[in-house]
């Protein structure tokens, strides 16, 4: 019944403003009792005393009976809720107009009595109820005096019991019943005008929690219903809310695409690791266990060629574990950069010279244009002698016979070094470019390589090269060859 905001919401309403009409109802009542009692102390203030003025009551300690009666019979005629008594000096009730068996008071505290008679009062002041014990009237009183001496007291109670239930008094006062009125129809309607601003203000909040449960449900963010204000300057806390929610779905979406993406990435390294480590090891065991087997029936030449191929197949496992090993480390963000300043083209001629009798065997050339007066670089110089050779690596593997590898150094500006390394060789597919740089990925040239690799060379080289806070960029024609560039900044003091 109270699960969702509104309704709590409208029970609590509920409750403060019955409490706040519970309230203004008794506050209404006891200030009307209050004033109603005011009205009528000062009203009849001078009834006592004119009394007293005008009959000689009680003398030398004698109640005059005759005169009181008439005095009895005169007020109950003229107002029957009030009730007479005539007090001794002590305060003890000599005689009063209320029915035998009624009073149950034998004297009455004589402090506001004369706290009355002496003027020195705020009004409403209450004396004892003769015919109640513990109860509290207004009343008005005078002093009986003989010749200057005081005989006692006329005490006149003006509320008799005609009014001591409140029931009554409500039941008898219009003006009390309309305030009660008028109080509970303007609460009804506050309330009404509260619930309905409530709903109007939670509506939002309804609409943002169901699209919570639908998207926890796995509907869809764009399907999603968020409600925002569009408008900057009435902005709440639940348009706030809202946008916090669908900034969230979008990250959340984000990571979860993220990771979906990395387990497949994972599954497919694991895959392609798996592969290109058991085609060496299985090769090696092969020619190994060919050894040992016709060991006695080989001939030199034989077994030497059986222990070259085997060592070929060694240093490829070496290779691709290395740069497994590179490769993690580099994403993992755990080889830190130690740039210093270079000489980019000895560094170039020095890589040249590693691959120049693999690429005579192969009958490829190598070309090297280095502009005149290059200035230092200032990069990690082990770091880009590794991506020199897997680019030079790369075109010699993809260069035909007669084919030739070119590598241009170029000063563009005087704050960058430009390097191409390109090659004439088979040419990469349009649509398998944005591909190339990712983990063990082989394209369709593979096929015509004159050797097999692991695909983690131009991985490798992406890596290194955004560490230093560059990038490489790829351009390809098929069966006229490939041209990868990448920039490294000049060294300045």
């Amino acid at each position: 019944m109270l699960r969702s905001l509104y309704a709590k919401l409208a029970l609590v309403l509920l409750v403060l403003f019955f409490l706040i009409g519970v309230s203004f109802i008794i506050i209404s009542v006891f200030a009307t009792e209050q004033y109603q009692q005011e009205v009528n102390q000062k009203l009849n203030r001078e009834l006592a005393g004119i009394i007293v003025a005008e009959n000689t009551i009680l003398q030398d300690n004698q109640v005059n009976q005759k005169a009181l009666k008439e005095i009895f019979h005169m007020l109950m005629v003229i107002n029957p809720s009030i009730e007479i008594y005539l007090l001794d000096r002590e305060g003890s009730i000599l005689a009063f107009s209320a029915e035998p068996g009624k009073v149950k008071r034998k004297r009455v505290n004589l402090v506001p009595v004369k706290q009355f008679i002496s003027g020195q009062l705020s009004l409403p002041l209450l004396g004892d109820d003769p015919r109640d014990t513990e109860g509290k009237k207004v009343f008005t009183a005078a002093a009986i005096s003989t010749e200057n001496r005081l005989e006692g007291y006329l005490y006149v109670i003006l509320g008799g019991e005609i009014y001591d239930n409140i029931i009554q008094k409500i039941q008898g006062s219009y003006i009390l019943q309309l305030s009660i009125r008028v109080i509970t129809i303007s609460l009804v309607v506050a309330l009404a005008a509260g619930l309905v601003i409530f709903a109007f203000l939670t509506r939002r909040l309804k609409r943002l929690a169901a699209a919570m449960d639908e998207y926890k449900s796995g509907m869809p963010l764009e399907e999603l219903h968020i409600p925002v204000s569009e408008h900057k300057i009435t902005i709440d806390e639940i348009d706030r809310l809202g946008l916090t929610f669908r900034q969230m779905t979008e990250r959340i979406n984000s990571q979860v695409e993220k990771l979906e993406k990395s387990d497949s990435m994972r599954r497919e390294l694991v895959a392609n690791v798996s592969h290109d480590l058991r085609t060496p090891l299985a090769t090696m065991r092969g020619y190994i266990e060919t050894l040992l087997l016709k060991d006695e029936s080989l001939s030199a030449e034989e077994r030497r060629n059986y222990l070259k191929i085997a060592i070929n197949h060694c240093e490829r496992l070496s290779k691709l574990i290395t740069d497994l090993f590179e490769l993690a480390k580099l994403e993992a963000q755990e080889r830190v950069i130690h740039s210093e300043p270079f000489s980019l083209s000895e560094l170039v001629q020095d890589v040249v010279q590693k691959f120049r009798l693999r690429a005579e065997k192969q009958k490829t050339s190598i070309v090297t244009n280095i502009g005149q007066e290059l200035p230092f670089a200032y990069a990690d110089i082990a770091m880009i002698e590794r991506v020199l050779e897997n680019l030079l690596d790369n075109a010699l593997r993809y260069t035909p016979e007669d084919g030739s590898v070119s590598i241009v150094l170029t000063h563009p500006d005087k704050d960058s070094i430009t390097v191409q390394v390109s090659d004439t060789g088979y040419g990469i597919p349009e649509n398998e470019l944005s591909q190339i740089f990712n983990r063990f990925y082989t394209t369709d040239r593979s096929r015509k390589g004159k050797s097999s690799h692991s695909g983690l060379g131009l991985a490798v080289t992406k890596k290194i090269l955004e560490l230093h806070g560059t990038s490489i960029h790829v351009k390809s024609d098929q069966n006229s060859g490939t041209t990868f560039t990448f920039t490294l900044p000049v060294y300045s003091e």
